[in-house]
């Protein structure tokens, strides 16, 4: 899919995808909640208003308060690309997002999605 079309889609519609892919694994709304808030900084409040004003990807990590100092520390392979060798910075945050709700959804502990961070 060409990046401006991903960039241009609404978050809210693909939100739902990423619960519905951790639900099917035994994963919960919380802990994709929880890997949004400490990639992105939003809070609860702000990440709802991101949702009811359907903003776009692009939007949507463009007003993120603050992306996670250590988003450097994702490594791996997603969707046939390395995340750490995305070029376009954009689409390599997408992919960060993407790569965590797929490990969310493999089993792994919330510690190391979290990249060791404080929960």
């Amino acid at each position: 899919m060409e990046n401006s079309k991903i960039f241009a889609m609404s978050f809210a519609k693909v939100y739902p995808m990423y619960i519905q892919k951790a639900e099917r694994k035994g994963r919960t709304k919380a802990e994709v909640d929880k890997i949004i808030f400490w990639l992105t900084g939003y809070d609860s409040k702000s990440f709802q208003n991101q949702l009811k004003n359907e903003v776009s990807f692009k939007e949507f990590f463009d007003q993120a308060p603050h992306i996670n100092d250590n988003v450097s520390l994702i490594k791996g392979v997603i969707c046939g690309y390395r995340v750490e060798e995305i070029e376009d910075k954009l689409m390599q945050k997408i992919r960060y997002l993407d790569k965590l709700i797929d490990e969310l959804a493999k089993g792994k502990a919330m510690e190391k999605i979290l990249r060791g961070s404080a929960q």
